[in-house]
């Protein structure tokens, strides 16, 4: 496998993932990259999000297609945000995501901050078919936004084993340890199990 579609418009994410394929000398193109649609997220588990994605780009471009859902679960807030993650505030707005979040843990559950991120990973294929990779990676919310890299929610999630987080550990850390790092290990060792 040398270039795989990954249908996604999220910049970060993109630049994530090629950063952590790079090695395997995998192309990766983004859905802007060939002007692909958006498909909705109507899916109720991440899996079904994932796969919707993968299968509908699959099945347009008649090859196989990467697609992931992944988000934030809060275990005092019954895991959400979790699969609405990115429409947790409106229009996708992170900052608003992070202030929201941040204002319900300290109104309700200031002492346990216990989270992860999930991420499922799918492979589809055109006739349908498709493999799903997962990965988690467990730590806490913090009292108020850490650092500025990263996207999402990454200023307000600390990975279990630091105290930075997400936002200020940097790429080379974070793309190591994350759930998305964990679901692509996955999916490589699947490549080259199959001999793709």
């Amino acid at each position: 496998m040398k270039e795989i579609i990954f249908a996604s418009h999220n910049k970060g994410k993109i630049a994530e993932i090629r950063q952590i394929l790079e090695p395997l000398d995998i192309k990766v193109l983004s859905s802007d990259d060939i002007e692909l649609p958006d498909v909705e997220e109507t899916g109720t588990t991440f899996e079904e999000n994932a796969a919707l994605k993968a299968l509908s780009i699959a099945k347009l471009k008649k090859v196989p297609c990467l697609a992931d859902d992944s988000g934030l679960c809060v275990d005092v807030l019954d895991g959400r945000p979790g699969v609405y993650s990115a429409r947790y505030a409106p229009n996708r707005d992170f900052d608003k995501a992070m202030e929201m979040l941040l204002a319900e843990m300290e109104e309700t559950h200031w002492d346990n901050r216990d989270a992860h991120f999930m991420c499922v990973l799918v492979l589809g294929y055109p006739n349908g078919n498709y493999t799903a990779f997962e990965g988690r990676v467990d730590g806490t919310i913090a009292y108020c936004r850490q650092g500025t890299g990263g996207f999402g929610f990454d200023p307000v999630f600390i990975p279990n084993g630091y105290k930075e987080s997400f936002a200020e550990l940097g790429a080379e850390i974070k793309n190591k340890i994350s759930h998305r790092a964990k679901a692509l290990e996955k999916f490589t060792a699947y490549v080259k199990q199959q001999g793709i």
